[in-house]
């Protein structure tokens, strides 16, 4: 197999919730599109398009608002820097008028009633998510390309290798746990300094640096406004959001005006363990209230996950004096790079592996960072991803009405916790009497996803999706 090079900014990505299969893919798949028509082609010649959607992609794009990403896309808005807060209106404009303005600059006429196609009974070979982009011209030409969405914002183009940095050369090239054990070791380097190492053969590392505090500058924005919303979650399963309910309890009346005065009060509150887990529990909601509201996340390593990582990384801030730059970035490097081993060694989709790909992933990769940050050597932070993963092997995926909120929200926040305890045990163990590693239950993990019925990945076929009718409140 070939060494396959990913980038901290590969698994840590920012975008537009619910879901970085489901939206974020299908969103970059369009825009990748528009570029082919306008590298190759005149666009005003461009007369119209049809998007087909295929199997998981298909039957949860409802939920998962993936018929408004290809559309964002297709408009040729950037999920990064786009006004979250114009979607709706966008939206509603090419509903209404029946045009869209391809990449901005050519009005065609579109229909998404009709030109967007829902192939609930089709799916492709490759990947479960799919999706297909036609185009016609005025002179009659009939332009196809095909998409996968691989999970975690990745998206890969039929017929051509994917050009991304897969293929650049590292000095400390890892594929699996024991390669990265194997270069800590050889080293004396940390696992984040490994990555950080590795990074700067892309850029600079100040530029590492930067783009990893603008990661946690978007991660710490989402949890704070998930924090001070109240109200509904769209999409008719009438969910309640409870983050800020729950931070109002918490605080007791303590006042602040920031992010940092906030911090504050809630240490104020003290260490006391059910105050702990209560406060985990409410930034792990908050991150993925905001995902499932079409809000701004990171992908870490998915949308649907995207609390675990915020939450175990808040945690570590507010409860165990890691509110410094240097720590904040330790936390992330080393939290991508076990990220990484599991999208080589098995998957992070979903609609592949079940939820054990994602909040099974994001809780291993939080494991690891917390366990180096909390002082534990590379061993301990390997085991500790291993032991959070073990105890998510298996978790189907299953969201009711294709939505990314039963049960996918209040996952983030047993992941979170799983996190947290596996670091712990990790801490006040010796790796020297482990009786499984990192890389046999990333293998593990992958024979599971093989023998995992359909129905558990991201259908809404099977589980609880099946069995929870529409329109009943989360408890």
């Amino acid at each position: 197999m070939a060494h396959e090079s990913i980038s901290v900014f590969d698994m840590l990505k920012i975008g537009v919730g619910p879901s970085s299969s489901h939206t974020l893919g299908p969103w970059k798949a369009a825009l990748m599109f528009c570029s082919l028509l306008e590298n190759n082609y005149e666009l005003s010649d461009v007369e119209n398009i049809t998007v087909l959607l295929y199997g998981s992609l298909a039957k949860t794009g409802k939920g998962h608002g993936t018929d408004i990403a290809v559309q964002m896309g297709l408009l040729g808005a950037d999920p990064v820097t786009c006004e979250i807060d114009k979607i709706d209106f966008q939206i509603a404009d090419i509903r209404e008028t029946h045009m869209l303005k391809l990449a901005d600059k050519k009005q065609i006429q579109f229909n998404p009633e009709t030109d967007i196609e829902f192939l609930y009974s089709e799916s492709l070979p490759y990947h479960p998510n799919a999706l297909t982009f036609l185009a016609k011209t005025v002179f009659n030409e009939n332009i196809a390309a095909t998409y996968y969405s691989v999970g975690g914002g990745f998206v890969e183009q039929e017929g051509y290798k994917q050009i991304s940095s897969k293929n650049q050369q590292l000095p400390f090239p890892v594929d699996n746990a024991g390669d990265l054990l194997h270069w800590c070791m050889k080293t004396g380097l940390s696992i984040s300094e490994v990555v950080l190492e590795n990074e700067s053969s892309w850029r600079d590392e100040s530029d590492t640096r930067k783009g990893l505090e603008h990661i946690w500058e978007t991660m710490r924005n989402c949890i704070y406004k998930g924090c001070h919303t109240a109200g509904m979650l769209p999409g008719g399963l009438l969910v309640k959001r409870r983050a800020s309910d729950l931070n109002k309890r918490l605080l007791k009346g303590r006042k602040y005006n920031d992010y940092g005065s906030w911090v504050a009060s809630i240490r104020q509150g003290g260490n006391d363990f059910r105050y702990t887990i209560d406060w985990v529990s409410c930034f792990a909601l908050a991150v993925n209230e905001e995902n499932a509201s079409f809000g701004r996340v990171v992908t870490a390593p998915t949308n649907g996950a995207a609390g675990v990582i915020p939450a175990v990384l808040q945690y570590f801030i507010c409860f165990c004096d890691g509110h410094h730059p240097e720590k904040i970035i330790q936390f992330l490097l080393t939290a991508a790079e076990i990220g990484s081993i599991f999208k080589k060694g098995a998957t992070i989709s979903a609609a592949m592996g079940g939820c054990q790909a994602e909040i099974g992933v994001s809780s291993a990769m939080s494991a690891a960072a917390l366990t180096e940050c909390l002082g534990g050597t590379q061993r301990q932070a390997i085991m500790a991803a291993e032991i959070a993963m073990e105890h998510h092997l298996g978790l189907t995926c299953d969201p009711i009405g294709g939505l990314v909120q039963v049960p996918c929200i209040e996952r983030n926040t047993m992941g979170a916790v799983k996190a947290i305890t596996a670091a712990q045990l990790a801490l006040q163990s010796s790796p020297d009497y482990a009786k499984v590693s990192l890389d046999t239950v990333i293998k593990t993990m992958w024979e599971t996803a093989m023998d995992m019925n359909m129905k558990y990945k991201e259908t809404a076929d099977g589980g609880l999706a099946l069995h929870i009718p529409l329109g009943l409140r989360e408890c």
